[in-house]
């Protein structure tokens, strides 16, 4: 039986692709240009936050956590999501959000759904909650496999016991860690490839017997 369940935020466990570009789409704004800087290896995870917060800061300059949670509180939960895990608790099954989205919304989606371990990137803020400009990487983008295998050793649950649910390619990492790799509603046909089991319907109760059965029916 499967004892732990990693999940991707963005994209899966919320229906919006990214955290981050719902803020960006809140100001009119694209990361287009910084985005492909990243994707080619000429900027990091640091930066590349450092970028994107630049961005918010052209349009409100002293941008806090506060407003950031105001707009990313607009952002709803993926349909079936809290039934899965209502379902997932019933069986004892530890449940992570390893997610390279904004943690002030992978902290309140871990709230609703009663999620074991939240992890996600932040801000560098100061006293009265200002974004200081830079950000707090806890989840490589291209890495997030290192902080599955941090989890998976903290909780002595080996990659044979551990299911992964993503859609994008930076998911992938999720599943080489896994026995069991669910790619929901996957963005193409290389995170397909990397998974054993598709799910193509809005609706996160499909993903169940996947995890259950231990590979699907």
């Amino acid at each position: 039986m499967i004892r732990l369940a990693a999940f991707d935020m963005d994209g899966t466990l919320v229906d919006v692709q990214s955290s981050w570009a719902a803020v960006h789409d809140h100001f009119g704004e694209s990361n287009s240009e910084a985005l492909e800087l990243f994707l080619t290896d000429r900027i990091d995870d640091a930066e590349f936050m450092r970028r994107d917060i630049q961005l918010w800061w052209k349009h409100r300059p002293e941008i806090s956590v506060f407003d950031l949670e105001e707009i990313l509180d607009r952002v709803p939960l993926m349909p079936g999501a809290a039934e899965m895990f209502q379902a997932l608790r019933r069986e004892g099954i530890v449940t992570a959000i390893v997610s390279g989205g904004i943690d002030l919304l992978a902290r309140r989606i871990g709230r609703e759904l009663g999620v074991d371990y939240v992890l996600a990137n932040g801000f560098r803020v100061g006293a009265d909650g200002r974004l200081t400009g830079d950000g707090i990487v806890r989840v490589p983008i291209k890495g997030k496999e290192q902080v599955l295998a941090r989890i998976q050793a903290q909780l002595g649950i080996p990659p044979e016991r551990t299911a992964s649910v993503g859609n994008s390619e930076i998911d992938v990492g999720l599943f080489k860690r896994s026995r069991v790799g669910v790619a929901f509603l996957p963005e193409d046909d290389f995170v397909r490839r990397h998974a054993t089991a598709v799910v193509t319907a809005r609706d996160l109760r499909l993903v169940l017997p996947y995890l259950f059965e231990v590979g699907g029916p």
